[in-house]
């Protein structure tokens, strides 16, 4: 069976740019997601999907395989990720398994990644995502606001939530990883169109960049566990 890793890092980022090399305890974020794949001892190929030749040179320095570079019409700022997975599926001929890394998630362990794959590897469902315990709930204290101004709770409960441990345990997404076949990738346009099971990351190993101060958030649990 053929388990391919993929890490796609488009060049443009508003929000921290650069942000894909940009090193984090010595090593750029696309480094991290490398040696998570590598570390996890399931990934046959590590491949980068990018379209900036800077981001091309420190993946292969890093182990990386760059064999194709992504169409500029799939490294917008619009441009839906999906695509870029399809691409990527089809640029590179058949395998089985295909596991996307994203650089946003560089606390993450080869485990982590393991596990995932395991999991999709059981055979019961067409996707694994990764989650987190949530820290608010649409339930209890998140709200909407309406064109007026006015703020209502999000999710209204069918019965009343006086405290938050009260309510049903919900989830966040985190981009630790995917985990897929390449078949329903090519077949289908979004995660949810398929039967999706999700593995649980520690809130301190699920941090997703974006931003510079999600960056320094890293930076400091980073050095924390050092």
């Amino acid at each position: 069976m053929k388990i391919f890793g993929f890490i796609f890092a488009r060049g443009g980022s508003k929000g921290l740019p650069g942000k894909n090399i940009k090193p984090l305890g010595g090593i750029p974020l696309i480094g991290h997601a490398i040696n998570a794949a590598r570390d996890s001892g399931l990934v046959d190929r590590i491949i980068v999907s990018t379209d900036d030749p800077a981001i091309a040179a420190v993946a292969r320095e890093h182990g990386a395989e760059v064999p194709f570079m992504r169409p500029a019409n799939l490294a917008r700022d619009d441009s839906p990720e999906w695509l870029a997975w399809r691409h990527a599926v089809n640029e590179v001929g058949e395998f089985d398994v295909f596991v996307s890394l994203p650089c946003t998630a560089p606390l993450r362990t080869g485990t982590d990644v393991r596990q995932c794959i395991e999991l999709y590897l059981q055979g019961d469902c067409d996707m694994v995502v990764t989650t987190r315990k949530a820290e608010r709930h649409p339930s209890f204290n998140m709200v909407v606001l309406d064109d007026r101004g006015y703020a209502s709770v999000a999710m209204p409960p069918g019965a009343a939530i006086t405290r938050r441990q009260d309510a049903p345990v919900v989830f966040d997404m985190t981009t630790v990883a995917y985990v897929s076949s390449p078949r329903f990738i090519l077949e289908h346009d979004a995660i949810f169109q398929g039967r999706v099971k999700a593995v649980e990351i520690p809130t301190e190993r699920a941090v997703d960049i974006d931003t510079e101060l999600d960056f320094a958030f890293a930076q400091f649990l980073l050095e924390h566990k050092q």
